[in-house]
């Protein structure tokens, strides 16, 4: 044995026990996870329209930081789309695990405000299929600008299907959650959700009623952009509002008589 390895191996014996051997001191600032913190969980990540993506470089295996345009499929999990050119979209290539970051900063610490970073497996979606068309559509409804170049050949649509997630709600408010808090296990039918989508983009006077209701700014500029059975998305200018359903809705009609009673209490 060398010296060399003989005084690393004394150094190691030195240093005190890692994390396997005795319980982090960093648990003891976990909150137990709530109903509440899922609910902020799900509301942070299906009501963002953009987060950062962190992958792995496949060159110097470092991790890489950007920010994507996102969008969520019918079951919650979120979507990114991305072009083959691109650093992150190789990196996933190399290697599906990633992470993204939500949460937008408001006045004051940025550190006040809550965030969510959710490790996940990314799937890439095959071109022409029924997800990958349904995927489409619902991005193209946050995202419309994105019609200029969403269907060029080099670009992909890959599902980020989360493992687990570390949620900050503020100061003392930290929880991890299981990658399941964050999906929905049973969304129900791709193409009637997809329809019910489609009709309440006309439904502007129920979708400004509902983000009154809701409490929410840009009065009359408010319009549906995507519905599934964990709850609705409306979107007012370049500002996304997403409302959770305090249960899942079980089809289509049943939202729909949701949408109604709603805006008719305001």
């Amino acid at each position: 044995m060398t010296d060399e390895l003989q005084g690393a191996m004394t150094v190691r014996q030195a240093l005190p026990p890692t994390s396997a051997q005795e319980p982090s001191k960093d648990q003891s600032v976990l909150r137990d996870t709530d109903e509440e913190a899922r609910h902020l969980a799900r509301m942070l990540v299906r009501g963002a329209r953009h987060m950062a993506l962190a992958v792995l470089d496949p060159t110097s295996g470092f991790p890489s930081a950007s920010r994507v345009l996102t969008g969520t499929d019918l079951d919650g999990v979120p979507v990114i789309l991305v072009s083959a050119l691109s650093g992150h979209t190789k990196g996933l290539a190399g290697d599906p695990r990633c992470s993204v970051l939500a949460g937008e900063t408001g006045k004051g610490d940025p550190l006040a405000h809550p965030r969510i970073t959710v490790q996940c497996i990314a799937e890439k979606v095959e071109r022409d299929s029924p997800v990958h068309l349904r995927i489409r559509q619902r991005f193209l409804d946050r995202h419309p600008k994105a019609k200029l170049y969403i269907d060029f050949p080099d670009f992909y649509f890959f599902r980020l299907v989360p493992q687990s997630a570390s949620l900050n709600g503020g100061f003392g408010r930290a929880y991890v959650l299981d990658g399941s808090d964050l999906v929905i296990a049973n969304p129900g039918s791709g193409e009637e959700w997809s329809n019910f989508s489609r009709d309440i983009r006309e439904l502007t006077d129920e979708a400004n009623s509902l983000a009154a209701r809701l409490g929410a700014k840009n009065a009359g500029q408010w319009r549906f952009v995507g519905a599934d059975s964990a709850g609705l998305d409306l979107i007012a200018g370049d500002t996304l509002l997403r409302h959770e359903f305090r249960t899942l809705q079980s089809s289509p009609e049943h939202a729909s008589q949701y949408i109604f009673n709603m805006s008719k209490t305001v």
